[in-house]
């Protein structure tokens, strides 16, 4: 003879062996393409990086920064934003666990007083009449909807692909604000080598004016020479308006984003000579992006948040079945609550079938379906995005290393005149305006070699926020 399992138990085991409808994620495969840049692209923009290579240091320490690296740590504990996608993740994660909770058994404690009175109606034309009287209620009850096909514990996929997304947009907020607070950094640094520059340019253009004045004085320069001079002098003076522009908006911006007013904070104070990048930098297989640049994981989350739904979708076209259980005393005063006489019960068992609805749960099935479908193409839209963008900041690498060998030879024989001048002069054949003019041209080299350095620390900043960052500290 068969031994059969007791209702309870039967009621369990067909909750827990439940089927789940709908698609089971998998992740997307990685792309075959192997490089980031075309057969003729890779010859020069890829010579200088280590492809296969990860970040595995800190932003200050690929370049060579203490004080960049504090600034950095104080973005991340102090700027507001990310502390809001902190608590979204939070919010995010406790919403997966309000999700899970609701597949269990759900058990509450209710009582309950009231004041009722019958119409004579109520037992037909017996014409009994009962006057209005108080009653009491007190006791458990118990409800519970198996998720027979899946339904419930789709949600809760869901709920955790959604907090997964708001987990890897948090990542993708760490990378981003690392990567603005380099590149102002940078632009500081470089604004104060500029004006530096600027100085020495603005002593030269100051000393020629007096040496050509000197020469008018002698009779052996014209009218038109001192106009040259006081123009180039006047030229070179306008151009430092804008460079202490562009200090006050980086500083101003930094504030931000450490969180702090700029009155209430002032900037470490960064030499631009002292920002040094690694000889090779490391670059990630393409294959290897897609499983750590933080916007593609992102992605990824959402697209399996959309496969979930279709799974939602789909236990919505079947049958759900709810159990409930209610135990209570009921008294007409509460002093009697808790007698056996007021003992009272009810269990019940509610089945619903979708039979007609105009369509709607199919429509949602479709919605859910289409849903997915466009996920799929952000997602792979992000990948071919972020690889474009370790493209374009490679060819803009191979690009600057080209104009720095350019301009590095300028500043050299530049440099090389400056002291030919010198030694022309103390053998007494050229006067001091040479000097000066050759002082000038040596010192517009350097700002102009300055300017491409800074674009060269932009650009590999660029590079490691296309990588997906560095670990977060």
């Amino acid at each position: 003879m068969t031994r059969r399992l007791p209702r309870p138990a039967l009621l369990l085991a067909l909750a827990l062996s439940a089927c789940s409808v709908g698609p089971d994620f998998r992740t997307p495969d990685p792309p075959a393409t192997k490089t980031y840049t075309s057969e003729k692209e890779i010859l020069t923009s890829e010579q200088r990086s280590a492809l296969g290579q990860h970040i595995t240091t800190e932003w200050g320490g690929l370049f060579a920064s203490v004080p960049l690296n504090a600034l950095i740590s104080q973005a991340f504990s102090d700027n507001y934003d990310i502390a809001a996608a902190r608590e979204t993740l939070v919010q995010a994660e406790a919403s997966v666990k309000a999700q899970s909770g609701s597949l269990m058994p759900q058990a509450s404690l209710d009582a309950l007083a009231g004041r009722q009175k019958y119409g004579v109606a109520l037992f037909g034309p017996s014409n009994f009449f009962i006057p209005p009287f108080t009653y009491y209620e007190a006791g458990p009850s118990l409800s519970w909807t198996l998720d027979l096909f899946g339904g419930g514990q789709r949600r809760v996929e869901r709920q955790q692909a959604l907090a997964d997304y708001q987990s890897h947009e948090l990542d993708a907020m760490y990378v981003v604000l690392s990567g603005n607070v380099v590149s102002q950094a940078i632009a500081l640094a470089t604004v104060k080598a500029e004006i530096a520059t600027l100085q020495r340019i603005l002593a030269a253009d100051e000393k020629t004016l007096v040496l050509v004045q000197a020469s008018f004085e002698a009779g052996a320069a014209t009218r038109m020479d001192i106009l040259e001079a006081q123009s180039r002098l006047m030229a070179d003076r306008a151009l430092l308006p804008p460079l202490k522009q562009r200090s006050s908006l980086s500083y101003h911006t930094l504030s931000v984003l450490v969180g702090k007013a700029p009155a209430d904070w002032s900037p470490p104070d960064l030499d631009f000579d002292h920002l040094t990048l690694p000889e090779t930098l490391p670059l990630s297989l393409p294959s290897e992006l897609v499983r750590k640049r933080p916007d593609i994981l992102a992605a990824e989350a959402n697209l399996h948040a959309a496969s979930a739904t279709v799974g939602v979708a789909t236990a919505n076209l079947y049958p759900s079945l709810t159990l409930s259980a209610d135990m209570f005393q009921e008294a007409l005063t509460p002093t009697r609550l808790f007698y056996g006489i007021s003992n009272a019960w009810a269990l019940a068992g509610g089945l619903s079938v979708p039979i007609f609805n105009g369509g709607t749960l199919s429509a949602e099935k479709r919605e859910a379906e289409h849903a997915y479908l466009a996920a799929l193409a952000e997602y792979r839209q992000t990948v071919v995005r972020s690889f474009s963008q370790v493209a374009d900041a490679l060819a803009a690498l191979a690009h600057d290393a080209e104009m720095l060998d350019a301009l590095k030879a300028t500043a050299a024989t530049t440099r090389a005149s400056l002291d030919l001048a010198q030694k022309s002069y103390e053998a007494g054949n050229t006067g001091l305006l040479q000097i000066e003019a050759a002082r000038r041209a040596f010192a517009q080299a350097e700002l102009h070699l300055v300017e491409v350095r800074s674009q060269h620390c932009l650009d590999a900043t660029q590079l490691f926020v296309a990588l997906g960052g560095s670990p977060k500290m």
